[in-house]
């Protein structure tokens, strides 16, 4: 499968341009970005950097852009025949992923959703654990998201991310990822949105950095959860998962997971790191939706959490 990539930021440079090189299945031969000085800083990796992808020598794109810009390319490029394997959150709102709308259904089964994370076997081992009683039924599930340390020395990324705030709380960001994974989790999506909170936690932030609120799921399971972006310090970042019988605990950065039963106390961790062992399965699904497979996320399942992430988003204010 001949894929390019595009948009050359951190996610692409760390993550998916090492991934694809790696991946048996894929030959990489586009780099891409309108960005001169990111197009430079690739042209190590021994691929061709250009500013637009070349349609016709390609299968597949990786589109690892910003929100704002990833809907327009998605659209594009499914309706070139392309394959799409497309970062989360797929729009900044749910207005703005109307565009999907014009997808006809061929076109949208071609696209994957970038939900990375759910592929990794610590949320199937979390999704056995809940589904066979081993937690008891029902759970209370705790998601404490926060992440993007606010550093004074480091005016690049307060600059980055600062942006990011402009289009959006932290929750349709981080919020994409942690809402999949309770609809995966739970076998279901949100039933409703109980309350919802907002904090800014200093002047000139263009919105709300700490956010979170409380879901219901059928079965009576219920779900709390807190983003939170730019504080000097920052609280762990875990899924902790609490029924009558016992407590699971994953850990937000190495998905190693934690089991306490009236058995006693077990870690389980997985080969590899969280984040190559992911994006090496994303790729799997990717391959495979090539020669005939599902979309897996797919775009519906993108949509599904980003109007759960804007929901709560706008009951916080």
């Amino acid at each position: 499968m001949r894929v390019a990539v595009a948009g050359l930021g951190d996610i692409a440079r760390a993550a998916h341009v090492p991934a694809l090189v790696a991946h048996p299945g894929i030959e990489l031969v586009q780099l891409v970005d309108p960005e001169p000085a990111r197009r430079a800083a690739m042209a190590g990796v021994g691929v061709p950097v250009a500013e637009t992808v070349d349609v016709g020598a390609v299968d597949g794109v990786v589109l690892a852009t910003p929100p704002w810009v990833t809907p327009e390319l998605v659209v594009e490029f499914a309706r070139a025949g392309l394959f799409v394997l497309a970062e989360k959150p797929v729009a900044t709102s749910v207005e703005a992923a109307k565009i999907y709308e014009q997808l006809t259904a061929a076109e949208r089964a071609r696209v994957q959703v970038g939900l990375t994370y759910r592929h990794d076997p610590a949320i199937a081992q979390l999704t056995t654990w809940i589904a066979d009683g081993t937690l008891g039924s029902p759970v209370l599930i705790r998601a404490h998201i926060y992440d993007e340390q606010f550093r004074p020395d480091d005016a690049e990324h307060t600059a980055r991310i600062t942006a990011t705030l402009e289009h959006g709380m932290p929750v349709v960001h981080e919020g994409a990822h942690v809402f999949d994974w309770l609809t995966h989790l739970l076998g279901a999506p949100p039933i409703g949105l109980d309350d919802a909170w907002s904090v800014r936690t200093r002047p000139g932030l263009p919105a709300p950095n700490l956010v979170g609120g409380r879901l219901s799921y059928p079965g009576g399971h219920q779900a709390l959860v807190e983003f939170g972006w730019l504080t000097s310090a920052l609280p762990r970042c875990e899924l902790t998962v609490l029924g009558d019988r016992g407590l699971a605990v994953l850990d937000g950065f190495t998905f190693d997971l934690k089991l306490v039963t009236a058995e006693g106390e077990r870690v389980v961790r997985f080969p590899g790191d969280r984040m190559t062992r992911c994006f090496e399965r994303q790729l799997n699904r990717f391959v495979a939706l090539s020669v005939g497979g599902p979309a897996e996320p797919s775009l519906d399942d993108g949509i599904a959490a980003l109007q759960t992430a804007q929901l709560l988003a706008g009951r916080a204010g």
